[in-house]
C-alpha cells in the first residue's frame, strides 16, 4: 500500500510504500483484546504487604500467666485480635505477570495498526519542524494537521524541541517506535508517525 507523507503544514510531500501485511490485514479483535488484558494486568505491581503475628514488632513475652487471673488465655500481645497485633490473611506480594506468545504479540500489533489505517486515524509526517521549544507552536501544528482528540506521536530520532513542546499538552503523548505497543495505539484516537518511525515499524512487523 502507498501512504502519504505530510509536512507540518499538512501538505503532501511524498508517498512511501508500506506492507499490506502490517497495515492492511483483517484485525483479529480476539487477539487484540487478549493482548490488552495481558498488558494491563502486567502493569500491576503486586507489592501490597501486611505483617502477620510473627512479623509485628514486640509480643515476645506472654502477657500474663496461663491460669489464675480470671482473664482469657493469651500467648502474645501481637495476636490478630489485639490492638497493634498482626493481620490475618492480609495481602502479600504477588507476581501478576502474564505472558503472550511472540506471534500473538505481532498479530496484535498488526491488528492495531490496521484498525488505525482503515479508520483513517493514522498519519505520517516528515518532521514537525519546531525550531525552538514552544507549546503553542506544537498546538498550532496539531491544529493545522487537523488532529483532534487524543494524539499519539511516534518518533524514531529524538528531538528535544518536540519532546519538551509536547510535555505541557494533555491531549498528545509521545512514544518511541522501538517500544510502541498495541495498547498505546488503541488508547489514542489518532496516531501521528514520523516517516522514519513508520518505516521502522513497517520492516520489523512484516512476515
Amino acid at each position: 500500500m502507498k501512504k502519504q507523507v505530510l509536512d507540518n503544514k499538512g501538505k503532501k510531500v511524498e508517498e512511501i510504500n508500506l506492507h499490506d501485511e502490517v497495515f492492511k490485514i483483517e484485525p483479529n479483535n480476539s487477539v487484540l483484546a487478549q493482548y490488552i488484558r495481558v498488558y494491563t494486568t502486567n502493569q500491576r505491581t503486586g507489592t501490597s504487604k501486611v505483617k502477620n503475628k510473627a512479623e509485628v514488632a514486640g509480643g515476645g513475652a506472654k502477657p500474663w500467666r496461663q491460669k489464675g487471673t480470671g482473664r482469657a488465655r493469651a500467648g502474645s500481645s501481637r495476636s490478630p485480635i489485639w490492638v497493634h497485633g498482626g493481620v490475618t490473611h492480609g495481602p502479600l506480594p504477588k507476581d501478576w505477570t502474564l505472558k503472550l506468545p511472540k506471534k500473538m504479540k505481532k498479530l496484535a500489533m498488526r491488528s492495531a495498526l490496521s484498525l488505525k489505517e482503515t479508520g483513517e486515524s493514522l498519519f505520517v509526517v516528515n518532521g514537525l519542524g519546531l525550531e525552538k521549544i514552544s507549546t503553542s507552536a506544537m498546538s498550532g501544528v496539531l491544529k493545522t494537521l487537523g488532529l483532534k482528540g487524543s494524539v499519539l506521536y511516534v518518533w524514531n530520532k529524538k528531538d528535544d524541541n518536540v519532546m519538551k513542546s509536547i510535555s505541557n499538552l494533555t491531549k498528545i503523548r509521545a512514544a518511541y517506535a522501538g517500544s510502541l505497543n498495541p495498547y498505546d495505539l488503541i488508547a489514542a484516537k489518532t496516531v501521528l508517525f514520523e516517516k522514519d518511525a513508520i518505516l521502522d515499524i513497517n520492516e520489523r512487523f512484516k512476515k
